[in-house]
């Protein structure tokens, strides 16, 4: 082999690791925010897998709002896999810019915003499962404020209403989904992901002047179910009603029901009809657009939402990751309010 055709040694360079680049910004009172990766820098596709780029919880010390995952399935009663899915979230939530045109927002400049990190429960357990998301829950809040969960099944929810309740007192809701969610019991646990707003209910977490469902469509088991959440003082705004009322007849409602309460934002991702949500374990066509969705949720700003989740995506099921993209921008609109 003639020297020509020997292999060439690469450049010697220095390998270059440090620390990561993070945009770092003056907040209003003057102290300094770390934001996203700097992705002028490190591509999107080379970063932390964080959310959206943003630094760990134990990188900043403390937040104003953070994002927390709770990769728990086990109160599923179809098709599992949400354990999956605040990882896959994350990873569709990399191509998220930091400004927000639509709210004139910039969600990770305005107050420190960070990455919680997973909580680490049992799926052996629903009981005991539930007692370490509360308590992981009311930690987190401690240290990140205001928080997006990102499940995991509807199951969560129920948790994460418990803890807020403990500062607020009763809680008004906003659910997104296809299902009521005020279930009884399912082979006989009372607690699966069909229940968490009934149990919420039971035990007078929840402000029943100020409940609301949006997207509510497909069979029940009987009338019995709408007349057990009504008395659980939950106004229900059926899929159907958007052919018919329209969007800005249908915010307007949501405003005038919510007024200046507390408000929990709960969004399982099968409100989305199944052409904008397939990756999810309880599909019902007929659903809302993904369009209408974060329409509805921009709709909010002003008001005085507490806290956040984007549940029951399962990545088994995705397509392209059309659900975990739609669930990683419902993320990126809670925090967009928060940081307005």
């Amino acid at each position: 082999m003639s020297t020509a055709d020997a292999p060439q040694a690469l450049p010697e360079e220095p390998f270059r690791h440090t620390t990561v680049p993070f945009t770092r910004t003056p907040g209003p009172d003057g102290s300094e925010i770390t934001g996203q990766v700097d992705f002028s820098q490190v591509p999107r596709f080379a970063g932390p897998s964080t959310f959206a780029g943003l630094p760990r919880l134990s990188d900043v010390g403390e937040a104003q709002a953070g994002v927390i995952g709770i990769p728990f399935d086990s109160g599923v009663t179809f098709r599992p896999g949400a354990r999956f899915g605040p990882d896959q979230i994350r990873a569709a939530s990399r191509l998220l810019r930091p400004y927000h045109v639509e709210l004139d927002a910039f969600p990770f400049a305005r107050h420190q915003v960070a990455d919680v990190g997973n909580l680490a429960v049992t799926p052996f357990g629903i009981d005991r499962a539930i007692a370490a998301m509360l308590a992981g829950l009311d930690e987190a809040r401690e240290r990140a404020g205001r928080l997006v969960v990102l499940g995991g099944d509807h199951t969560i929810a129920y948790p994460s209403i418990r803890s807020l309740a403990r500062r607020h007192g009763p809680i008004s809701v906003l659910h997104f989904d296809a299902h009521i969610d005020t279930f009884g019991p399912y082979f006989g646990a009372e607690t699966h992901h069909g229940t968490p707003f009934r149990r919420a209910a039971e035990e007078g977490l929840l402000d029943p002047e100020g409940c609301m469902h949006i997207g509510i469509r497909g069979p029940l088991y009987g009338p019995h179910d709408l007349a057990d959440d009504r008395g659980y003082g939950f106004e229900t705004v059926h899929a159907s009603e958007f052919s018919t009322t329209g969007l800005a007849g249908i915010l307007e409602r949501t405003r005038a029901r919510l007024g200046d309460r507390p408000v929990y934002v709960s969004v399982d991702i099968d409100v989305l009809d199944p052409s904008f949500a397939p990756g999810t374990g309880t599909p019902e066509p007929g659903g809302l657009s993904s369009r209408e969705l974060l329409y509805l949720v921009r709709g909010l700003a002003g008001l005085h939402v507490v806290g956040a989740d984007v549940v029951e995506v399962s990545p088994a099921y995705d397509h392209a990751d059309i659900t975990s993209l739609a669930a990683a921008h419902l993320a990126y609109e809670f925090l967009s309010l928060w940081g307005r």
